[in-house]
């Protein structure tokens, strides 16, 4: 029984020696963080704007500018989106060179010829959370709102919930490509504080 007690004492000793003496550098390394990492994560973190869904919080004029989107949207006709396109002086931007028509240039794009494509493009961006970024100065239009937030959010800042949503908008293949881009890589639309739709298309 003696022989059993001092034995065990023994391998005690001989594992506290491990840990407190070969194995400390091994453990504090281990636990050791990576201050490049953190400082990068710390920067990502202050880069996330302000984050909204649905339309409670966005200005009347913006909330106004979106709903004339979202009518077109829910008729199915593309011809519809025309009306919203043109309601502000300032046309909006659709990526490239300037467009003439833009009911031609979205049943151009449009993988149906039909416009069908963008209409479900816009209804899947405007019914995504919006991102609520500083434009500037003036009071009375210091703010843009931008769909989906994912366009205005590091990519590697995401949350699992936030990859989670970004994932039911893009699929898998959406995903991956924007590993690889390390940013958001497809359609978004902005609005500004006093109604104007400043543009869409896809991410530069």
């Amino acid at each position: 029984m003696c022989s059993r007690i001092v034995w065990l004492f023994l391998v005690v000793q001989l594992s506290l020696v491990h840990c407190l003496g070969l194995a400390l550098p091994a453990c504090a390394q281990a636990g050791k963080s990576n201050p490049a990492e953190e400082k990068k994560a710390s920067a990502n973190r202050a880069q996330v704007p302000e984050i909204g869904y649905g339309s409670d919080r966005l200005p009347l004029p913006v909330r106004e500018m979106r709903e004339a989107i979202l009518e077109a949207v829910n008729s199915g006709n593309i011809e519809d989106l025309r009306h919203a396109y043109e309601l502000n002086e300032l046309r909006p931007d659709l990526g490239g060179a300037p467009i003439g028509d833009p009911v031609a240039h979205w049943k151009k794009i449009s993988s149906d010829g039909h416009g069908r494509e963008v209409l479900d493009t816009l209804a899947a961006i405007l019914h995504a959370g919006y991102a609520s970024l500083a434009l500037g100065q003036d009071l009375e239009n210091n703010r843009i709102y931008v769909w989906p937030y994912f366009a205005e959010v590091p990519f590697d800042a995401l949350s699992p919930a936030q990859a989670a949503e970004l994932a039911n908008l893009v699929a898998a293949a959406g995903v991956e490509e924007m590993k690889t881009a390390g940013k958001y890589t497809r359609w978004r639309l902005a609005i500004g504080a006093d109604g104007t739709w400043h543009y869409f298309k896809k991410q530069p």
